[in-house]
């Protein structure tokens, strides 16, 4: 296998202009508030995953995955992939309704998982500002349906389209839930505990107050990212947000990252493929 290819997608791809973007980082948790809507999902996570005991290293795992899919070569990208669908293979949870024991890797929850993160990707960049067109958010949808086939779906039955999105979302809305576990989840993602490197201060007596209130900022602003159906069945956890203040506050956002330094902004693995890419480019 070629240890110096560019993987599944590279740098002509609207993946990787989209992936670009730090404000990335709110999308995913946008994403898990509209994953815990999903009553039989919720069961596959809380049943199966310490994410309260560990939510930062979940979310870290979660990053570095995605970031191997984006970036890795195509032997990183395989590899990846089959160590997920392992794990996924093993795990089982009961239904919270009919007490039904089930599969977490039914390929209806992955496709539950795939769509909501893909499109809180895509939504949450072009509310930020990125410029995309019309034809290249499809061709991100359909890009993404190689992402899919490696957690074990068939593309096919993947959408691959804004309108085969929107077309599913409106199918699935039926089955979402505002249940006990989304609701403690939803909770646990606007106040979870600080990493103890940034809690230290604290017991020794220091003032944190700064962290703790961007964190929640960037919670209140990813809630209010949601489609408006969502927003509803959350009823905004009480948070003073709309959706115009999310643009606002999701745009300023993106602004500041864009001005950190390049080795903030950018990880080893998307550093790595584009020194693969420019490599390829002078040896063509």
């Amino acid at each position: 296998m070629d240890s110096d290819d560019l993987g599944l997608f590279g740098p002509g791809s609207v993946t990787w202009k989209l992936h670009e973007e730090p404000i990335l980082i709110v999308a995913g948790l946008r994403s898990l508030y509209l994953q815990a809507l999903h009553p039989r999902a919720m069961a596959g996570v809380a049943q199966n995953s310490n994410y309260r005991r560990d939510a930062w290293g979940r979310l870290v795992r979660t990053a570095e995955y995605v970031g191997t899919t984006v970036y890795g070569t195509t032997a990183e990208v395989e590899a990846a992939g089959r160590r997920l669908r392992a794990l996924h293979a093993r795990l089982r949870a009961t239904d919270p309704v009919t007490g039904e024991v089930f599969r977490v890797d039914e390929p209806d929850l992955l496709r539950w998982v795939h769509v909501t993160e893909v499109e809180s990707f895509l939504s949450t960049a072009r509310r930020a500002g990125v410029a995309l067109t019309g034809a290249e958010v499809d061709r991100y949808y359909t890009e993404q349906r190689r992402s899919a086939a490696l957690v074990g779906l068939d593309p096919g039955d993947v959408p691959g389209t804004a309108a085969e999105v929107a077309d599913y979302y409106r199918r699935v809305r039926p089955e979402l839930r505002m249940t006990k576990e989304a609701a403690e989840t939803a909770l646990f993602l606007t106040a979870p505990p600080i990493p103890w490197k940034v809690s230290l201060p604290v017991k020794l007596g220091l003032h944190l107050g700064p962290p703790r209130w961007a964190y929640l900022g960037i919670a209140g602003t990813a809630l209010a990212l949601l489609p408006a159906w969502a927003r509803r069945m959350y009823g905004g956890l009480g948070l003073p947000t709309t959706a115009l203040s999310a643009d606002l506050s999701v745009r300023a956002l993106r602004l500041a990252l864009a001005a950190l330094p390049r080795r903030y902004r950018e990880g080893p693995l998307q550093q790595a493929a584009k020194a693969r890419a420019a490599r390829l480019s002078a040896a063509a």
